[in-house]
């Protein structure tokens, strides 16, 4: 049914094992890259998938270039998160401008990473409550859907008892959008187009790629601020009834 959506970043979080002996059930959350990418094949199998919500992460300037415009029976929840080199009023842009040394990019990156759980904090109650009533099935995106979304659903899993190793390899899997953006080609003119200049190769390839170490940055910066996990969730305004509840939502036991 999602053939050709299968060969973008786009994928059903079903059927990852957790750490109680059950599965997440497939069929109720989606992850995928931004509709740039949606050719008319695409909207074909998202239609049949019946979406209800499209949680999506990017600014209001990703939005008004790429609208998900094919996603007329889904409410649309816009979330605004800015922390992203994506996003053309992030101030790395200007910084890595003028300095695209590895350090400086590396910086930039982290930077962004650990701004993301703070950035999702305050949205992340609505969510999981829209979840939890079935408002189901939901499709998470921002742009490359490995960044932002990678972060906020890294959450979802481990809210649900997901291992981390297999959050991991579910995160590492979004290494696809580079690999179609190098396939494609033309990477270095749409970066003209959309900030100015041209980045040094180093830059594309840190941005357009995934790092598990900018993943365990997001979770440094949570645990920092928040304590723990649950200290995170406690401060969205998700208790242990809540999360229960999300549990039981989410997993199927096999």
């Amino acid at each position: 049914m999602t053939e050709a959506l299968s060969k973008l970043n786009f994928r059903d979080i079903g059927g990852l094992p957790t750490q109680h002996g059950g599965i997440v059930r497939p069929g109720v959350i989606y992850r995928s890259e931004g509709p740039a990418s949606f050719e008319p094949v695409h909207r074909e199998e998202l239609a049949a998938l019946n979406i209800r919500l499209v949680c999506d992460l990017r600014s209001e300037g990703e939005r008004d270039k790429d609208p998900n415009d094919w996603a007329d029976a889904a409410r649309l929840l816009n979330l605004d998160v800015t922390a992203d080199l994506r996003v053309q009023t992030n101030s790395g842009w200007q910084a890595l401008r003028h300095d695209q040394s590895p350090e400086a990019v590396w910086g930039a990156l982290v930077g962004n990473y650990a701004a993301i759980p703070a950035a999702l904090r305050p949205h992340l109650r609505h969510l999981v409550e829209s979840i939890v009533a079935g408002e189901t099935p939901v499709l998470v995106h921002c742009t490359a859907g490995k960044d932002r979304t990678g972060v906020m659903i890294a959450l979802l899993l481990r809210a649900v008892g997901v291992p981390d190793d297999v959050v991991i390899a579910d995160y590492e899997r979004s290494d696809v959008f580079a690999k179609n953006l190098r396939l494609r080609g033309g990477i270095e003119e749409q970066f003209q187009q959309a900030f100015g200049f041209v980045p040094s190769q180093d830059l594309i390839d840190a941005m357009i790629g995934v790092d598990v170490e900018l993943l365990n940055a997001a979770f440094a910066a949570m645990t920092a601020e928040y304590g723990s996990f649950e200290g995170y969730f406690a401060a969205a305004g998700i208790d242990a009834a809540l999360l229960a509840r999300l549990r039981e939502t989410m997993v199927a036991r096999v």
